[in-house]
């Protein structure tokens, strides 16, 4: 399974879990409905903003994570 795939089956998961149509998750983010279905069946192209929407809604938090991030973390702590 492939990332977007992955963040699609966690959305529907969602989605289903809150009692939503892919609709009124739509209408809730501020987004159009073929937007949720598209991320929910894994298309490639995904606006950012469109998808921190929905994210938000269901209450999902998208966290970065690499190899550098606590690295990153202490730096940006310094004065």
């Amino acid at each position: 399974m492939n990332k977007i795939n992955h963040i699609g089956s966690i959305i529907r998961f969602h989605r289903r879990k809150a009692g939503l149509t892919q609709k009124q998750l739509a209408t809730l983010a501020g987004v159009g409905k073929s937007a949720v279905f598209d991320i929910e069946k894994g298309k490639n192209t995904i606006r950012l903003n469109t998808l921190t929407a929905i994210l938000s809604v269901l209450n999902i938090r998208l966290e970065p994570e690499s190899p550098l991030m606590e690295q990153w973390n202490m730096e940006k702590q310094l004065p």
